[in-house]
């Protein structure tokens, strides 16, 4: 079922379009017009007080393998922003020494 709620955009606006902001700064023009639509499946569940990590689809197994790739992204800000990208798609964002996402 999709949740508007649970959709990126929706539930966190403001850390959306600083995503899209760095993917086009960093010339990713194709992920960053998937960012709203992204589902905000589960947590990053590492409990680490400085994480705010998420998963847009299913948490894999084990490693993600082939088609995998990292984007680090420079947000204009002190905090961290990594993407897991599978066969272009974001399937993770990892959201390190960010304030709190509300």
């Amino acid at each position: 079922m999709d949740d508007p709620q649970l959709r990126l955009g929706n539930r966190w606006p403001v850390l959306a379009s600083e995503i899209r902001e760095a993917l086009r700064t960093e010339g990713e023009s194709a992920l960053a017009d998937q960012v709203d639509a992204l589902l905000v499946t589960s947590p990053c569940g590492c409990g680490d007080t400085c994480c705010q990590s998420f998963y847009t689809e299913r948490k894999p197994d084990e490693a993600y393998g082939p088609g995998h790739r990292s984007v680090p992204l420079r947000p204009p800000h002190s905090w961290m922003l990594i993407l897991d990208v599978v066969d272009d798609r974001i399937v993770h964002v990892e959201v390190l020494f960010r304030e709190p996402l509300n």
